[in-house]
């Protein structure tokens, strides 16, 4: 017997629905995109890039002959750049990603609009070389905005690769992620030891080992931060969307549970940007009001510590 309901059945009974149709200020959909999304500056450049991006894993791996799909990732995108959204994140491993995501910026004419971040995910400095390069060719770019070791596999090879290749114009900024706290030692040497631009790191309320260290030593290097897994391995929000959202959401401008999960990675001073990961069109709007109206501070921090 089926439990609970899932997000997008919430978001079709509930807050998110009200959303589509009004925004909390009293707007109709298209009013509440016209409403440009924040933004944070990048530490090592001070280039400005909107709070609220978008992941790929998985939800865009997807093939063309699935038109269905195809169009949700299409309008997916839409309300990204509508809304003054622009990033992207997407590797080599996840699928047919980079091919659905190059594609879609071609149909739209977007590539402009993009800040697209892919992956180096393999071993050796000639594979990475070949497998970056490839990337190039599916995403349909002459440059990538940010190439980030994935998972720190063999990061000390390739991110002499990605020096390389930031000096000669190919990328414009590099970087190393993971998803998972084990690694954190790790990442925690290699910030130390490297000038990075970017860090990508898993950060949620369910989720919050990289507020410890991480996150406080990336905003003293100077290091701008992605976050994934927002919502961090999803049974929180299973749980609170089945609870009422509380009266003071209002307060920060959120309508839903995922906004205000949004806000507090976002509530970080360490947090540029949070890419959660969605191929429908409807979450996407959801999670884009997170990156509108008030700031989140330490009392909606706090509130949802309680919470959770």
């Amino acid at each position: 017997m089926k439990t609970g309901i899932t997000r997008a059945e919430f978001l079709r009974l509930g807050a998110g629905a009200a959303l589509c149709a009004m925004s909390p200020f009293g707007l109709g959909a298209e009013a509440v995109e016209a409403q440009p999304l924040k933004r944070r500056a990048t530490p090592t450049s001070g280039e400005l890039l909107p709070v609220i991006g978008v992941g790929t894993s998985r939800v865009f791996d997807i093939s063309p002959a699935d038109s269905e799909a195809w169009t949700d990732c299409r309008r997916v995108l839409e309300h990204l750049f509508a809304a003054g959204g622009s990033v992207i994140d997407s590797s080599p491993m996840y699928g047919e990603a980079e091919t659905v995501v190059g594609s879609l910026l071609g149909e739209l004419q977007a590539h402009a609009k993009a800040f697209v971040a892919t992956k180096v995910w393999t071993q050796g400095r000639e594979r990475g070389i070949e497998q970056m390069q490839h990337s190039m060719r599916l995403l349909q770019r002459q440059h990538i905005d940010l190439m980030q070791v994935h998972n720190l596999v063999d990061w000390e090879e390739q991110l002499k690769t990605l020096r390389q290749w930031k000096d000669e114009g190919r990328i414009r900024y590099l970087g190393i992620t993971h998803y998972t706290a084990s690694a954190f030692d790790e990442v925690e040497r290699v910030l130390r030891a490297q000038k990075l631009d970017f860090l990508q790191i898993n950060y949620a309320l369910a989720d919050r080992k990289a507020e410890e260290r991480i996150l406080p030593l990336a905003q003293e290097r100077g290091v701008a931060v992605l976050i994934n897994r927002p919502f961090g391995g999803g049974n929180l929000l299973r749980r609170l969307i089945q609870q009422p959202v509380p009266g003071w959401a209002g307060d920060y401008d959120c309508t839903s549970w995922p906004q205000l999960l949004l806000k507090f990675c976002l509530s970080h001073p360490a947090v540029t940007c949070v890419i959660p990961g969605t191929g429908k069109p409807r979450h996407m709007l959801d999670n884009l009001q997170a990156g509108r109206g008030t700031e989140p501070d330490q009392a909606l921090r706090q509130r949802l510590i309680e919470i959770s």
